[in-house]
């Protein structure tokens, strides 16, 4: 690539929106109703087509209030039980009270619900208290109603262009972004007058067990791109300790299933056929109740299954092998796994950042906003606990509407371009070396330090040595070198990594306690200390640029829950193994 001065388009809109996967489509959808004549954009680096965690589809509604099943009350409730109490209510119940009202926008737009013989939503229970899982038998065709409501209401896209730092103005408000082309390292910078972050999960953190760098249980192009964006433009941070730990299928990148197995008869048990959870919703406590099992003599643990009926098993594969990971199917084929015949190895998949799945994200309000004016933050990477995908669209469409009244309000600001020629010698830095570290050597060996180092259970001197090694992986960036433009990307990509492995060690040293379950256990710290960190945890960058942190105090409560009720996750474990039928 050239050292000329790169070639830089520089256009305007009212709302950018960063992220064409699941959130950023319904944020930019809900302002483009909100206002026919605002001007909406949105950034993808792939293709909004079939970019994102749901680009094939998704099996079923993890989330979903219900009239007739759940109030939100009630599922406010449960997620502050799931979570220890460490939660914005106000956020849950924004979620909460869209739930069912977005549900009801998606059929009209024709993504497929399973219903029964009457019409109604056919819900099953999975999780610990309420009724909240939706199936969709049909998800295949999210991602497609999703782009026809774009077209059709006229909303502009960029594909291939990866955004990777956000401007602010003179009043420290946001005023766009820059963003590169990953086919010809081209500049676009978007002046606006609010941004929409909708990046999804840092699921690329932790290294998989397999050792394929994209092998990982989230999208892998979801490498916190959006956390080190709201980072690096000094928004807060919230309990970054908090990782995303899920259950997944031995030596494959995709979710057991429990929430599409479970409302079958399918569960999870031990080498003995012995079911030793009660629950198989996923929350920091049931991990750690797996990883001890994995641990103790009664591992490995399965995904049983072969006790279900022919039809039923049928069922559960035609959900499975057409919806999310079409190529489950063809794994179990070419390993010999049936799920009639015996059961399916499971595992703890690598570590990462995910409100969908845990509660570490940007901090954003009940109105999705950020601690940056303009700024908004959505998905698996805004802070509201167990997002899924029904949090992503919900949430999403409370930005998309908040950020068409803020448009309203502002004139379009004004941006440093000192800033922007920093940024683009940044960016193309590893372009202008002929020789030196690929991005895949440096991203392998800062996810493998992850795995070493960052790992539950935490132990504080390896968490330090991490911070020393990820110095030193920083070090190197200036013999980082790309080829080509994908090489580019892959080199940015792999700087958010460094940014995100950062954080989670800064983070998860911050709260001296254990908490979460699984997902923050601290050997050194390993109770709870509800009096010094019943609180949220905030990360941010400070005045000089350091990783600075502060405790933010829980708001009051809307929906009360007493002492006894909050130890309900805490008691998940089968008092009596109960033999398999």
């Amino acid at each position: 690539m050239s050292d000329s001065a790169p070639k830089t388009d520089i256009i305007e809109t009212d709302v950018l929106v960063i992220g064409g996967g699941t959130g950023g489509p319904m944020a930019a959808i809900k302002a483009k109703e909100a206002n026919p004549k605002l001007r909406v954009l949105v950034m993808e680096k792939a293709n909004v087509k079939r970019s994102g965690a749901i680009s094939m589809g998704m099996d079923g509604l993890n989330n979903a209030v219900v009239p007739g099943y759940a109030t939100p009350e009630q599922y406010v409730k449960e997620i502050t039980v799931a979570n220890d109490g460490v939660v914005h209510q106000k956020a849950v119940m924004a979620y909460a009270t869209g739930s069912f009202p977005m549900i009801q926008y998606l059929d009209r737009l024709g993504v497929k619900f399973e219903k029964d013989g009457s019409g109604e939503y056919n819900m099953r229970k999975v999780h610990h208290m309420g009724t909240y899982v939706l199936p969709m038998p049909e998800g295949h065709n999210v991602k497609k109603v999703l782009y026809r409501q774009l077209r059709r209401l006229q909303v502009a896209v960029t594909n291939r262009y990866m955004a990777t730092r956000l401007l602010k103005g003179p009043d420290g408000a946001i005023a766009g972004a820059v963003g590169v082309n990953t086919r010809t390292g081209e500049f676009l910078v978007v002046r606006a007058k609010t941004v929409v972050l909708a990046c999804g999960a840092a699921g690329r953190l932790g290294l998989p067990a397999s050792g394929y760098l994209f092998g990982t249980y989230e999208n892998a192009a979801n490498c916190g791109d959006g956390y080190a964006m709201a980072y690096h433009a000094g928004a807060e941070l919230a309990n970054l300790e908090c990782y995303q730990i899920n259950p997944l299928i031995k030596d494959y990148n995709g979710p057991s299933c429990a929430y599409v197995t479970g409302p079958f008869g399918g569960y999870t048990a031990n080498n003995k056929g012995d079911r030793f959870i009660e629950c198989d919703y996923w929350s920091g406590q049931m991990m750690l109740e797996f990883w001890r099992e994995l641990q103790s003599g009664a591992g490995p643990v399965y995904l049983k299954m072969d006790h279900l009926a022919e039809e039923t098993i049928s069922e559960i594969e035609t959900i499975l092998h057409t919806n999310e990971r079409p190529s489950r199917g063809r794994f179990h084929e070419r390993r010999g796994n049936d799920y009639r015949k015996r059961p399916v190895e499971m595992h703890i998949s690598e570590i990462g950042f995910c409100s969908g799945h845990s509660a570490s994200g940007v901090w954003v309000d009940e109105n999705a906003r950020t601690t940056i004016p303009g700024l908004y933050a959505v998905g698996d990477m805004a802070s509201v606990p167990h997002n899924y995908m029904l949090g992503a669209f919900v949430n999403g469409g409370i930005a998309g509407a908040d950020a068409a009244d803020y448009c309203a309000n502002v004139d379009l600001p004004a941006y440093d371009e000192g800033f922007l020629r920093d940024e683009q010698e940044r960016v193309l830095a590893p372009t202008r070396r002929e020789d030196g570290l690929t991005p895949f050597e440096m991203e392998f060996k800062t996810r493998r330090l992850v795995n070493d180092y960052l790992e539950p259970p935490k132990v504080t001197a390896k968490m330090e040595i991490a911070q020393r090694r990820f110095a030193e992986v920083r070090e190197d960036l200036s013999e980082l070198s790309a080829r080509d433009p994908h090489e580019l990307l892959r080199a940015l990509e792999m700087q958010s990594i460094l940014d995100c492995a950062d954080m989670a060690a800064a983070a998860s040293l911050y709260r001296t306690e254990s908490r979460w379950g699984f997902y923050h256990l601290r050997v050194d710290h390993p109770e709870t200390d509800n009096a010094n960190w019943f609180c949220h945890t905030m990360l941010y960058k400070d005045a000089q640029g350091r990783m600075s942190h502060r405790k933010r105090e829980i708001d009051p409560y809307v929906v009360p829950v007493r002492d006894d009720e909050m130890a309900a996750y805490h008691q998940l474990r089968v008092k009596t193994p109960v033999a398999a039928e």
